[in-house]
This record gives C-alpha cells, structure tokens and sequence, in this order.
C-alpha cells in the first residue's frame, strides 16, 4: 500500500519545482523595480506658480493610474482653495507645510507639518496649502490619475505670496 503513494508524492515534488523555477526565471527576467536617486529627479517650473516646481516621478497625474509626484514650494508661497477629483495621500520631505481645509484661505486657521507628517486628501474635499514661512517645502503625493485641480474660485489666481 505504501508505493501506491510515492509515485503521487514524487509528481507533486515535481510540480512544484516546475513552478518554482518558472516563477524565479520571470522573477530574473522582468523584476518590475523602479530605483529613483535625487540626481534622477527633475523639476519643472508650474506656470505662473510663483516659483512652485513639481518632479513626476512614477505614472502620469494626466492619465489613469497611480502616480507619484513632489511639489517644491519656495517660501511664503500658498495656493487658493481647490479639490482634486480622487483622495491624494502628501508626506512632508522637507520644510513645514502649511495646510488648511475649507472654502476660504485663511493663513490664521493654517495647520503645520513637519517632516515625516501625511495628510490625505479627500476626494473632492477642497484644501490650500503650501509654504507660509521662510523656508521652502517639499512634499510626496500619492494619488489616482487623472488628478486634475478645480479651484473653488475660478477667478483668482492659483498661486499666490503671503505676506511676511
């Protein structure tokens, strides 16, 4: 009764040694990792962003998909009330970003953070935020494209000075 089992056992061995060495062939082949160094960034100027500058470094906000982006604001620069159409997930590389939530930019009711700080965003929760201080800021955002940007007042520019 005991050699009707090892031919089962000798084929399930084999099996997944078949697998096992297909997948570490793909695994070798197509590894799908993404390494990016700070000297593989490269910032765009934002038009008419007073100086604000934005680097993509994986997807595209334009299109579907997740993408990953860092926005530099130089300093005492802020951006008006505005939402994006799908939550948006901002870590705090560098500096203190201000942020504040609501309809109406009120620097008075501004919340920093501090390095290492996240703040996600709402789908189509309005928010402004960006750098009321003397140092620039740099934040990571994570988000779901197509991340596009509706200002709660379309009037007004989008970028604006604070005062210092």
């Amino acid at each position: 009764m005991k050699t009707k089992y090892i031919p089962a056992f000798a084929s399930s061995w084999l099996v997944m040694v078949v697998v096992v060495a297909a997948v570490s062939v793909v695994a070798k082949d197509n590894p799908g990792f993404v390494r990016i160094t700070p000297a593989d960034i490269h910032w765009k100027d934002v038009p008419n962003g007073h100086g604000v500058q934005q680097a993509v470094l994986l997807g595209d906000p334009a299109k579907s998909g997740i993408y990953v982006i860092r926005v530099k604001f130089p300093p005492y620069v802020m951006d008006v009330p505005h939402w994006h159409p799908n939550a948006r997930y901002v870590t705090v590389l560098e500096g203190t970003w201000s942020t504040g939530t609501g309809d109406t930019f009120d620097l008075a009711r501004a919340i920093p953070l501090k390095p290492g700080s996240v703040m996600m965003h709402p789908a189509k929760a309005t928010h402004w935020d960006g750098s009321a201080g003397a140092e620039a800021v740099i934040v990571q955002i994570i988000g779901e494209g197509p991340g596009t940007t509706t200002q709660v007042d379309p009037g007004k520019t989008f970028w604006m000075d604070v005062p210092h």
